[in-house]
């Protein structure tokens, strides 16, 4: 369908196999460049330009060849204006959910796309309403869910998602880690 992009050798530079399968799904051969930055930023920035500066900054640090087009993703959870990173142990993951529960948050996800022509930044925003979570459901997910991938210690596509979420505004796959609805849009643009 995208016929503009047959010249180009499309990279995703992600290690995020969410990402890798959300983007098979747009039937685009690609070939995927595992990242290593650190997710810093700083302080000045608003909650909804972090996402975009994080995915720049991995972006960025790519050598591009002329025939490539590369793809960046971050995604950030908010809640009360305070960003909910990675967790670092099971104890921040259980405070995170805590947190979230019976709580709307969002999830943002800013995206960079480079070739040596085009660079196009976006973000995708999405609300999430989470019920009341008990003790019990939190740890049953931490204990046997991978949580420590996830920005904000949850996977809406897992069990936690189909049991903790009320309400979503927005992009169901924004919250997995990519726009692909957004994303499909931007990558039409490119010349």
């Amino acid at each position: 369908m995208l016929k503009n992009l047959v010249k180009y050798n499309i990279i995703l530079a992600s290690n995020s196999i969410r990402r890798r399968n959300l983007l098979k799904k747009l039937n685009l051969k690609f070939n995927i460049v595992n990242t290593s930055q650190k997710e810093n930023f700083p302080n000045s920035l608003k909650t909804n330009q972090v996402p975009i500066f994080l995915a720049e900054k991995k972006n960025n640090h790519i050598q591009i060849k002329n025939d490539q087009l590369i793809i960046t993703a971050d995604t950030i959870v908010v809640l009360n204006q305070k960003i909910l990173n990675k967790p670092k142990s099971k104890i921040e993951a259980f405070e995170m959910l805590n947190n979230l529960s019976k709580k709307q948050h969002r999830v943002i996800t800013g995206v960079n796309i480079r070739t040596t022509k085009d660079n196009i930044s976006f973000s995708s925003e999405t609300k999430v309403n989470f019920v009341q979570l008990s003790d019990d459901e939190i740890k049953y997910y931490i204990n046997n869910y991978n949580y420590s991938d996830k920005a904000g210690s949850y996977g809406i596509q897992e069990w936690i998602g189909m049991i903790a979420v009320k309400k979503i505004n927005g992009c169901f796959y924004n919250v997995m880690g990519l726009p692909i609805s957004v994303l499909y849009q931007n990558l039409k643009k490119i010349s």
